[in-house]
């Protein structure tokens, strides 16, 4: 009896988009992939469910909802006489379901913490150069957009820009998934406007209002959701306690830890040493390892290492302020002073109980403009275009300073 082949043509339901199709076979291997698969357990938005309970959603979920409205710009382009070729297609398709492939563990904290000098977009085109091998090739193309290398740079655009498709699905995603309306912007909309002019992709005049409701609700967004006060004391706090359990490890301290997490804590990862064998145990180092070692490291004898970890599990976060300019230094080293003796914790090990940072939020970068394309065919920078006073302020970074410090 010959045996029956799988059936590729999925379809999937999505709470955002409905239905999601998924566009061929090779898509469908793709994510099919251990590597791809392993998304299914890295959320979205690392500890932000300590704030927003809802927002449990997954980096398999965006992207997959990326490669849809992917899909979406694809049909609406070719339909305004872009001309589109198959491989094209698939290659932006490809690039698009990729891109965020290479996030560690609760997204943004191993960078800073027991992997360094390599950001996730390295880390991404690894995992994409390694699955172009085993899929004979077949990525060459996706790779090249991916890196922002072809000819056609529109395409290169719709994967990374200041308007692209990664940012219409996160933004209408975490606005769904933590009820924070503020962000819910009209991706439908946005496609529906797009079209290229002397290779840019670009907006038409009359979605020029959907465009600026994405700028100010990614800005809202930044400082309601992604730069919450309570969101960024947790994700320093995830930071720090991976930091000290590197430290110990580094003086040979015996931690619990998965094979995956033992393999980066106990070895000095960066970018010059982060080889095939490195790749394999980062594709399999996910949110699940980081907690449940984070759950055993509660009862573990360094102070320090116990006291974050259980702050994080029972969720009884440091204190946070924030404010307009620097904290003098003076007001640090009081706070410091004043915990070291009532933690009874060494001043050098107070810094990850204590400390102070910036945050920025930039809401649009004049250097890599939108363009709103209008009726006599000429391109117009959407700060300039536009009779909204706001979008001109939306080109300065706002600074804010916090300190945190414990309860």
């Amino acid at each position: 009896m010959k045996k029956k082949k799988p059936n590729k043509l999925k379809i999937l339901n999505d709470p955002i988009y409905g239905f999601i199709q998924i566009p061929n076979s090779l898509i469908f291997d793709i994510i099919e992939h251990p590597y791809f698969q392993r998304l299914r357990r890295i959320a979205q938005m690392g500890l932000s469910n300590l704030v927003y309970p809802g927002a449990n959603h997954t980096r398999f979920h965006h992207a997959l909802g990326c490669i849809h409205l992917m899909e979406k710009a694809v049909r609406v382009l070719r339909f305004k006489q872009i001309e589109i070729s198959k491989d094209e297609e698939n290659a932006v398709y490809i690039a698009i379901l990729l891109h965020d492939i290479g996030h560690g563990a609760f997204s943004h904290a191993l960078e800073h913490s027991i992997v360094s000098g390599i950001s996730h977009e390295e880390i991404s085109l690894k995992f994409m150069k390694k699955l172009n091998e085993e899929f004979d090739g077949e990525l060459d193309l996706a790779i090249n957009i991916f890196e922002g290398n072809y000819h056609r740079k529109f395409l290169c655009q719709l994967i990374s820009s200041q308007l692209d498709i990664d940012r219409l699905d996160y933004l209408k995603r975490d606005s769904f998934y933590t009820g924070v309306t503020e962000g819910n912007i009209s991706s439908d909309r946005l496609i529906a406007m797009m079209n290229v002019k002397d290779d840019e992709l670009v907006i038409e005049q009359k979605g020029i209002y959907s465009a600026e409701k994405f700028l100010i609700a990614r800005r809202l967004m930044y400082w309601q959701v992604y730069l919450h006060k309570t969101g960024l004391v947790a994700e320093n706090m995830l930071v720090n306690v991976l930091k000290r359990a590197k430290e110990l490890a580094e003086k040979g301290v015996e931690l619990y830890a998965s094979t995956a997490l033992n393999y980066f804590l106990y070895n000095k990862i960066n970018q010059d040493n982060f080889t095939e064998e490195t790749l394999e145990m980062f594709s399999k180092l996910d949110d699940y390892d980081v907690l449940s070692a984070i759950k055993e490291w509660v009862h573990h004898q360094d102070k320090v290492l116990s006291l974050l970890s259980k702050m994080i599990v029972d969720r009884k976060l440091l204190r946070i302020e924030i404010q307009n300019k620097p904290f003098a230094k003076t007001y640090i080293n009081k706070k410091k002073n004043k915990f070291s003796k009532k933690l009874e914790i060494s001043e050098l090990d107070i810094d990850y109980f204590i400390f102070s940072q910036e945050i920025r939020n930039l809401a649009y970068q004049t250097d890599k403009p939108i363009y709103i394309l209008n009726k006599k065919g000429k391109l117009k920078d959407i700060a300039k275009a536009s009779d909204q006073l706001n979008l001109q302020a939306l080109t300065k970074p706002v600074i804010k300073h916090f300190i945190c410090y414990p309860k």
